[in-house]
């Protein structure tokens, strides 16, 4: 625990304007963002005496090791750097709202030829309009099935709508006429792009004008006594109508405008927005966030509005937003809001009439989202907060540990080991930080050596990195090496392995602990706890004691490890398997450097087939675009080398099939998994085997 008048600035260094500051830590992570009108008057609040602050406030400062700060012009300039700061760094003691369910979207295409009607969730694409968010899924469904008889747009995927011009049939939404089936010419691309655009301003709330424009027509066939085509379009009048009643009028001066609502207490608080547009709710969401300090119902309202506008502009900032307290001051908030849109956007308190009366529907919402919260075990605060303490009585540690790894091997009878490293801080899994590691220092099935290695490469990159700072601190630097050196350690977020856990967590029981902490003593690192977690009686192994520490099955902390070492399991597993997936379609012209997929294809796409490719001469290999005679000689050494394929058999008919037609797809299509698989799979670190892993492991979620 660091004393914060130990880095605290000396008087008169701090300037008196606008600026954003950033606390470290010891190990120079970015633990919290703040901005200030008063960049003096601000930190000051952070180093008086320690029994006057917010408990939080304490546990941050004296979590901090040093204080930097960044002066701009204005006020409006220290939101946007805050706001960006936030989102590069992560801080662990900023405020972040968490949603409580990834919510769904209505999506329309409109950046393909065919503009697609689908459900879409995670991150905005550019050039899609969206609509939402919806509460659930099978809302938007219902809607769109509604709307399709109005507005015949595409909803097929990619596969399918090139399936269809394939074989010249629309799919069965096509033959209903749900579908204008552009995929078989039945529209042109701009008539199809119309029904889009028709479709959106409907969603926007433009409905009035296609219900009367509907009804003429109507009357119009009727008088015509085209009795049938009156009769189509009276059901399509009730679709619309039927669509337009899912979302109630609220607002009855079709405003379009954002209600935010708060619920909090003194632990955690609860935001509610709802999305009204043209007088309709069109969508709604909620977050939850802990209170880190000691923040007010303004300062709240601020973090929601950064984190529901920092990435959206236009339209997609609507006119007015009304809140439940105004932060303070308002006049920067405001701004950048007008900025973002393009025009003016009022923030205001509703005080009368329908508008209050619908604040009073997002608060009760809001309300209800903190009480449910409170019940979910994972997600409770306090309940965290008792698992790490019960973790730290019971291994006798000096206080809680804040970051926990996980170690996990895993083999399949000895072929493909690898391990996994995931890391949970706060009791709360931070993805962007598990690491996977090729066991390289022995073959065959040993997990106690495996695990000896695993721990020493990982914190033999520690040791380095650390040694590495020391040395940039000591050393004389010229000025352009020491800012590039000083942008590297300024990133916020630490270099692979640059930040030491409190708890190392082992998947297995003396042995693999043995094995783990040995490894630790040879680095002759003392500070770092080690346990482990055996399966088979849910038994805490500790070093150097010949019996485990039994926890209560009901403690939170066992609880908290028990989700460490499955997370690790499965994380574990997952990698394995891809391995072994991409073993098992491997062929010969994987052997060959430096022939990549893309020359892999030339090759099938020109000879047909592997068959037809094996029995080929060097001169006929270089005709192939690309293809060097030295590359040619290779290849055709490698086949010679490589045994041949055993023939496939129909398992249905007992018939064996022949190689060419097999083999003309089966092949091409490997080597376009394999090219999928490395775009999105990092390759492995040439010195250490360990591959990090980012956003795409926090996608992926949970093993299927």
């Amino acid at each position: 625990m660091a004393d914060p008048s130990s880095y605290r600035p000396k008087p008169g260094q701090i300037p008196d304007s606008p600026g954003v500051y950033r606390f470290r830590d010891e190990h120079r992570r970015v633990i919290y963002v703040g901005k200030a009108k008063s960049l003096r008057q601000r930190l000051a609040n952070y180093f008086q005496d320690l029994a006057n602050l917010h408990p939080r406030t304490r546990t941050m400062v004296t979590t901090a090791a040093s204080v930097e700060w960044t002066v701009v012009s204005t006020e409006v300039e220290a939101l946007q750097l805050e706001y960006s700061w936030i989102k590069e760094y992560d801080p662990r003691f900023n405020v972040k709202y968490r949603d409580d369910k990834s919510y769904p979207y209505l999506a329309v295409t409109m950046n393909e030829e065919f503009p697609r009607v689908q459900v879409m969730r995670g991150q905005k694409k550019k050039g899609v309009r969206y609509f939402g968010p919806y509460t659930h899924a099978w809302a938007i469904r219902d809607t769109v099935d509604l709307l399709l008889r109005v507005f015949p747009v595409r909803t097929c995927s990619t596969g399918v709508f090139k399936n269809a011009a394939r074989t010249g049939r629309p799919c069965l939404l096509g033959y209903i006429g749900k579908c204008s089936a552009p995929c078989v010419d039945r529209v042109t691309p701009d008539e199809h792009r119309e029904l889009a655009d028709e479709f959106c301003d409907f969603m926007t709330g433009r409905t009035g004008t296609y219900i009367r424009r509907l009804e003429k027509e109507m009357q119009a066939a009727a008088e015509e006594m085209e009795y049938e085509r009156a009769g189509r379009l009276r059901d399509d009048i009730e679709a619309l109508k039927k669509a337009m009643e899912k979302s109630a009028v609220v607002l009855a001066d079709a405003t379009d405008a954002d209600l935010i609502a708060l619920a909090e207490d003194e632990l955690e608080a609860a935001v509610q927005i709802f999305h009204v547009r043209g007088g309709r709710v069109r969508g709604q969401r909620g977050w939850v966030t802990d209170k880190v300090e000691a923040v007010t119902s303004g300062d709240l309202v601020e973090h929601a509005l950064q984190q529901l506008y920092g990435e959206e502009s236009g339209d997609a900032v609507p006119k007015e937003v009304l809140v439940p307290a105004l932060p303070e001051p308002v006049e920067p908030i405001q701004a950048w809001l007008t900025e973002r849109r393009g025009s003016i956007v009022s923030l205001r308190i509703p005080q009368r009439g329908d508008k209050k009366a619908l604040m009073e529907t997002v608060h009760r919402n809001a309300q209800q989202a903190l009480v449910l919260h409170k019940t979910r075990r994972a997600s409770d605060l306090t309940t965290r907060s008792r698992a790490l303490e019960e973790i730290a009585e019971a291994l006798d540690l000096g206080g809680a540990p804040l970051r926990i790894e996980c170690y996990d091997i895993s083999h399949l009878q000895g072929d493909d080991v690898v391990a996994s490293m995931v890391v949970f801080e706060d009791g709360l899994a931070r993805k962007s930080e598990y690491r996977r590691f090729q066991i390289k220092g022995f073959e065959g099935q040993d997990d106690v050596r495996s695990m000896h290695e695993v721990i020493t490469r990982r914190f033999k990159r520690y040791l380095a990195a650390q040694e590495k700072s020391a040395d940039w601190s000591d050393a004389e630097l010229d000025d352009e090496t020491e800012q590039e050196m000083r942008l590297t350690e300024d990133d916020g977020r630490p270099k692979k392995f640059a930040y030491p856990p409190q708890l190392v967590v082992v998947d297995g029981g003396q042995p693999q602990v043995a094995a783990a902490k040995r490894a630790l003593d040879e680095l002759g690192i003392d500070d770092i706890a080690v346990c482990g977690l055996a399966k088979r009686l849910e038994e805490v192994w500790v070093p150097d004691e010949d019996d485990p520490v039994v926890l209560p099955r009901t403690s939170e902390g066992l609880y908290l490890l028990q989700r460490v070492r499955d997370e690790a399991h499965r994380f574990a597993i997952t990698y394995q398997r891809t391995k072994r997936a991409k073993r098992f379609r491997a062929g010969p012209l994987d052997d060959v450097p430096g022939l990549g997929d893309a020359r892999k294809q030339a090759l099938i796409k020109h000879f047909g087939s592997v068959k037809r490719l094996r029995s080929a001469t060097i001169d006929q290999i270089c005709e192939v675009p690309g293809i060097g005679r030295k590359t040619a000689e290779t290849i055709v050494a490698a086949f010679a080398l490589a045994a041949p394929a055993a023939p496939a058999v129909n398992t249905a008919t007992g018939e064996i099939m022949e190689d060419d037609d097999q083999t003309d797809h089966h092949t091409e299509d490997s080597a376009a998994d394999r090219a999928q698989d490395q775009a999105t799979d990092p390759a492995p670190d040439a010195r250490t085997g360990e591959e990090p892993v980012g956003a795409s492991e926090e996608r992926r979620g949970q093993e299927p």
